[in-house]
Parts: C-alpha cells; sequence; structure tokens
C-alpha cells in the first residue's frame, strides 16, 4: 500500500514539475528576457503563465509590483514588449491580473497584433486606442470606442487609457492593496 501511495505521490510530483516547468519556459522566461533586456523596465514584477497552469489558450499577464519609479507607461511597455516577444504564439485571450485577481482580458488576435505591430507602430497610436480593446472578464467591453473631432476623441480615449490603469492595479496600489 505504501508503495502505492510513494508512486501515485512521485507521479503527482512529476506532473506538476512538467507542469510548472513548460509554463516557465514557454511563457515566463520570455518575461524574464524582457524585464532585463530594458533597464526601463527596473521595478516591474509581471508573473506569465497559461489559465490555470493547464489551458494553453489563455496567457495571463500577472503584475505583481511596481516600483514607486514605474510609471503606467511603464507597465504597458513590458505588455507591448512581451506581445513582440510571444508574436509567434496564439492564444484566444490574454487577462490582465494584478496580484492573481483577474482584472481585464484582451482577445488572442489583439494582443498578437500589438506583438506584429510592436516595432513600427507609433506608441502613442497604440497607447490611445488599446482601451477599446479592452474587456472585462465576463467579456463585455470595459471602455468606449470614441467617434468624432481629433481632438475630443483623443481627449477621451487618452483618459480611458488612464482610467484602465487605475482600474488595472493603481487604485489598489493606492489604497495598499
Amino acid at each position: 500500500m505504501k508503495r502505492r501511495i510513494l508512486a501515485a505521490f512521485g507521479t503527482f510530483a512529476v506532473a506538476v514539475s512538467v507542469v510548472f516547468g513548460v509554463n516557465y519556459i514557454v511563457l515566463q522566461k520570455p518575461m524574464v528576457d524582457v524585464l532585463k533586456t530594458d533597464p526601463r523596465n527596473k521595478g516591474v514584477v509581471i508573473s506569465a503563465h497559461y489559465g490555470s497552469y493547464i489551458n494553453p489558450s489563455e496567457l495571463v499577464f500577472d503584475l505583481k509590483s511596481i516600483s514607486d519609479l514605474n510609471s503606467p507607461a511603464d507597465v504597458s511597455r513590458v505588455l507591448l514588449q512581451y506581445a513582440d516577444a510571444l508574436k509567434e504564439k496564439k492564444f484566444e485571450q490574454v487577462v490582465l491580473a494584478y496580484k492573481g485577481k483577474h482584472k481585464f482580458q484582451l482577445k488572442g488576435g489583439y494582443f498578437k497584433t500589438l506583438g506584429m505591430d510592436y516595432k513600427t507602430q507609433n506608441p502613442v497610436y497604440t497607447m490611445r486606442t488599446f482601451p477599446e480593446n479592452v474587456y472585462r472578464i465576463d467579456g463585455t467591453a470595459a471602455f468606449n470606442t470614441w467617434a468624432g473631432g481629433l481632438l475630443s476623441v483623443l481627449g477621451k480615449q487618452m483618459e480611458e487609457f488612464s482610467e484602465f490603469h487605475k482600474q488595472w492595479y493603481l487604485l489598489e496600489i493606492a489604497g495598499g492593496s
């Protein structure tokens, strides 16, 4: 009986090691590389893994912490650099989490587009159009799509970009959570 229990435990331990190893090699190692490659990323801590660690159609981009010297632009840059690093991968959705709590999601196709366009697209354009591609966890649009005069649209888009970061993590940081 002890042998069976030990064999079952050993099998379970190997399976868990494989799951975490695959997550590290495929998703977290590229994140480590992104964070180390650009000195402006210092102070940003992010974990990346498959949904529930076993669902390869879902990527979880989990912001763990940022230093007082970092800004929302730094977090956004890391997300874009990571999308670039994973541009050959395909996901149905990308969850944006803060300290393990799922806050928003992006469609996988949009995340891929961010990666494909990273080196050629104007980052201000990406920032201002980003919120209209953000969804709540239930799949409903989190922000508006704006139309009208260029200046008023630009202003609303940038307000929503700031609001997105507030809802994702800044309000919790300010509240000490």
